[in-house]
């Protein structure tokens, strides 16, 4: 091992001895300074590698099937690394479809947020949302003008339904009927928040499940439907 270590040092000093003297014409064996440089240590470095694993009495198969093992693994977290966007947008797919009614957020170019919904099996656009920190599943409807709770939604969001005045006219699909005002403190889906939107609580049984309607979506800067994605832009 000693004789190994001053091998490396005479390298080195040699090493050092040619680029002082070919510092003035820049280059070494045809190649810049820099560039012999580092490839000579990366030579000494390969050199003292190799003699530290064949010194050390591991076998040559066991070396080499670990390193395999390794260079694997670093072009494993390379590949992932370089197709990161493309590996999130899979798993977010594959979560829309084993969650139905999950938005999924990402941004654009720009730094706007954006949430995808994947568009359920009946036909329509559902979304599960944040009202008042508490969970509601909306079906998008663009003919509803505002938002509508159910009974059972309102009173989970923290609304008294007891006290609720239903003095609005609505159409719904059981006919026409009454809806009572209130004020949202916060609806949240995916990473598009909004505060003190003004929605309708719908009388017990007139509504089979709530509503996410125009006054939330006008407040984007836009929406669109891509094929079976619906795209809230905010």
């Amino acid at each position: 091992m000693n004789r190994l270590f001053w091998l490396v040092i005479a390298a080195i000093a040699v090493l050092i001895l040619v680029l002082i003297i070919n510092d003035e014409s820049g280059t070494t064996l045809g190649l810049a300074n820099d560039d012999f440089a580092d490839a000579a240590y990366m030579s000494i470095f390969g050199v003292v590698v190799a003699a530290g694993l064949l010194g050390s009495g591991i076998p040559l198969n066991h070396v080499m099937r670990n390193i395999a093992i390794w260079a694997v693994i670093i072009l494993g977290l390379v590949t992932g690394y370089q197709y990161q966007y493309e590996l999130k947008n899979i798993a977010n797919r594959v979560t829309a479809g084993l969650i139905p009614g999950t938005a999924i957020s990402s941004n654009n170019a720009d730094g706007s947020e954006i949430v995808s919904i994947s568009q359920s099996a009946n036909g329509h656009f559902e979304v599960n949302a944040l009202v008042n920190d508490q969970r509601v599943n909306f079906m998008v409807d663009t003919g509803a003008s505002t938002i509508v709770l159910t009974q059972a939604d309102a009173q989970r969001v923290g609304i008294d339904t007891s006290n609720l005045k239903y003095t609005v006219p609505v159409s719904t699909a059981n006919g026409r009927t009454m809806a009572a005002t209130v004020p949202l403190q916060e609806i949240k889906i995916g990473n598009i928040v909004r505060y003190d939107l003004r929605a309708l609580v719908s009388q017990e049984g007139q509504l089979s499940g709530s509503l996410l309607g125009m006054n939330f979506m006008n407040s984007l800067s836009a929406y669109s439907v891509q094929r079976d994605q619906l795209i809230l832009t905010d």
